[in-house]
């Protein structure tokens, strides 16, 4: 990335080559900086592609700039915000592609966040709904549409714990293609932590051997960048030594997670590690103090933005505090994670 930028500089097609060597600029970040810089890298190559007047790749430059936005940086409200102009943009200049990825985009921030209507959206856009972008991509074959999908899909329903539905996704669209693609490393975090969780709640060993799977691959992914990808393996090895029932390799686990994602200012995946840590000790008897994580984790989500996100980790506090009260229960089935439905 460096090497890249560092002989764009003073180039008298400086703003043109940057313009065009946005994505492949921003995908060497993504594996062996921290992926946060892809940011500024996005807003750079935007301004250079305006003066250049490269269309194509200023709009690309939007994308890139709302993904990192949406996977690293805890301000889900503001990017809302700024992905109105940018599907204003896409629409204006009819660069259909890239709108109806953003639109995939924009969908997953209004879940996270819960803002259930277009929030000022020209109507004359078009927005599409989730499943009337999956239908468009399986449609046109868009191999680089549907990619952004089974992500994004991931993504929302690993945060609201609907594991099944990673799990469906996962082994529908996972094995499509044998291409490698710059997100990848998302979908081996998400399948792995929905595995894991599901092979507890089912015993069958099918799930337990995805899990192990998703460690193999994250723990080689580590050799690329410890900023990107430790907190990850960290949060799979803390999940795959509960499955085996290695509690308090589980627990050392779980905080390193949870460190590593707050030292690597991953801020979101922060909060998934404290949501899990807390469940964890909810189910090994430590109630009170997996109340406390999972207040954490709560805190974390308002500061990341996902305030509907937030509001159901609330209620399963809720529910925990008045299960409480009610002794007599079966624990294992009110802890049960496929019996919890975060809608």
């Amino acid at each position: 990335g460096r090497l890249c930028e560092n002989c764009m500089i003073g180039n008298p097609q400086e703003h043109s080559l940057r313009a065009r060597l946005t994505q492949l600029h921003c995908t060497v970040k993504y594996f062996v900086e921290p992926f946060q810089t892809s940011a500024a890298t996005a807003q750079n190559a935007y301004n250079s592609a305006r003066i250049a007047g490269d269309v194509d790749n200023a709009m690309l430059s939007l994308v890139v700039y709302t993904i990192v936005h949406i996977f690293s940086i805890p301000d889900l409200a503001g990017l809302h915000k700024k992905m109105i102009g940018f599907l204003y943009q896409m629409a204006k200049h009819k660069r259909i592609g890239v709108l109806i990825t953003t639109m995939a985009y924009f969908n997953t921030v209004t879940a996270l966040i819960g803002n259930a209507d277009s929030c000022g959206v020209d109507p004359s856009i078009g927005l599409k709904t989730h499943s009337e972008i999956f239908q468009i991509a399986e449609h046109t074959q868009n191999a680089f549409l549907m990619h952004h999908m089974i992500v994004n899909q991931m993504y929302v329903s690993c945060y609201f714990r609907q594991y099944l539905s990673v799990a469906v996704v996962a082994e529908k669209y996972g094995m499509k293609t044998q291409a490698k693609r710059v997100l990848d490393f998302y979908f081996i975090f998400y399948q792995g932590i929905a595995a894991m969780c599901l092979a507890r709640d089912t015993k069958q060993n099918k799930w337990k051997e995805i899990g192990e799977k998703s460690v193999t691959a994250m723990t080689q992914l580590l050799n690329h960048s410890t900023w990107n990808f430790e907190n990850k393996l960290f949060l799979l090895q803390a999940e795959l030594n509960y499955l085996n029932g290695r509690i308090a390799m589980a627990e050392s686990s779980y905080k390193a997670a949870i460190v590593s994602a707050h030292d690597h200012r991953f801020n979101n995946e922060e909060a998934l590690g404290l949501e899990l840590y807390g469940i964890f000790l909810v189910e090994n008897n430590k109630v009170v103090q997996g109340l406390q994580q999972l207040e954490k984790a709560r805190e974390e989500y308002k500061v990341w933005g996902a305030i509907k996100k937030a509001d159901a980790v609330l209620e399963f506090i809720d529910l925990i505090k008045r299960t409480m009260c009610h002794r007599d229960c079966n624990h294992n089935t009110i802890w049960g994670h496929t019996q919890m439905t975060w809608r």
